[in-house]
């Protein structure tokens, strides 16, 4: 009970640094303007057919995308860009504990931090379209009319028919959100790790590495590069749904009873052996860290 309330009390102090922080600031208001500017092009065809929407629905369609998970990760660059979060305290909880009890604080503080920027992701994007939504746990016009007329690859939304027939909207909302969630603490912890053992650049490094591994090993991406025909773009595209961490947090990507890609479980299954492989990479790299206070205010 003690460690778990010395884990805790790392975690909040890395919190009151939020205080009067521009740089917090500027990652939620970023984070805004990017839900505002993905999610406002199923508000314009809601508003040019004039049909409504349900409460969930732009963040299932914008966040139902790869690109679009993508680019909302990127922006922790910014809110962990201090990691591993070294100042004039951390000697004091370094003396009253142990490594591993302060490494352990850091993670749960990237937990908590990524669920709760995560949450205000989910409100901002349904923000959007609050006066034209409704709450019922049941797909809009707008959503049919995306589906099953095609209209929805024309305006670069990802509403696929078997989202509609397979889940309903606040369902389907929570897993894309537990998705996210996966994968970008996947992402931050990782940041972390290599944080400790490189450095703040080799941090930023493996992130726009981890990130770009993502971005190009997508179905598409390798169509264009080997110029593959339409027979064999089957097996690449369960090939990078499988090996791809970005396309197992994409929501359609991911079998619903009629092909080979990996069902929701086995993501789950898979991010949750990957982020405690990290949280054990991370207790072995805090052992050999070397600290250096040079610098911090007394």
């Amino acid at each position: 009970m003690k460690r778990l309330k010395q884990i805790w009390s790392v975690a909040v102090f890395d919190f009151r640094k939020w205080h009067r922080n521009p740089r917090i600031y500027t990652t939620f208001l970023l984070a805004f303007i990017l839900c505002f500017l993905l999610s406002d092009k199923a508000v314009r065809f809601a508003r040019l057919y004039e049909t409504s929407m349900q409460f969930a629905e732009p963040f299932v369609w914008t966040f139902g995308d790869a690109n679009s998970i993508l680019l909302s990760s990127l922006l922790l660059l910014l809110l962990f860009a201090d990691m591993p979060f070294i100042d004039s305290s951390t000697p004091y909880y370094l003396m009253r504990t142990d490594r591993k009890t302060w490494v352990l604080g850091q993670g749960i503080y990237v937990i908590l931090s990524t669920l709760i920027y995560l949450v205000f992701i989910l409100l901002s994007t349904s923000l959007v379209c609050m006066t034209q939504s409704f709450g019922g746990n049941l797909w809009s016009e707008t959503a049919a009319i995306l589906a099953y007329s095609g209209i929805g690859q024309d305006v670069a939304l990802p509403a696929l028919v078997t989202t509609l027939e397979m889940s309903r909207p606040y369902e389907c909302m929570l897993t894309i959100f537990a998705l996210m969630m996966l994968y970008t603490l996947l992402m931050a912890l990782l940041m972390l790790l290599m944080n400790l053992k490189k450095g703040t650049l080799g941090g930023v490094i493996s992130v726009f590495v981890f990130s770009l591994y993502g971005f190009l090993l997508n179905p598409e991406t390798i169509r264009v590069i080997f110029r593959l025909p339409d027979a064999l773009m089957y097996k690449a595209n369960v090939a990078v749904g499988w090996l791809s961490p970005l396309n197992q947090a994409t929501y359609h990507m991911h079998n619903f009873g009629y092909n080979l890609l990996p069902r929701l479980w086995q993501t789950y299954l898979i991010f949750g052996m990957l982020i405690l492989l990290l949280f054990f990479l991370l207790l072995r790299a805090a052992r050999r860290y070397s600290f250096n206070f040079l610098g911090t205010e007394g």
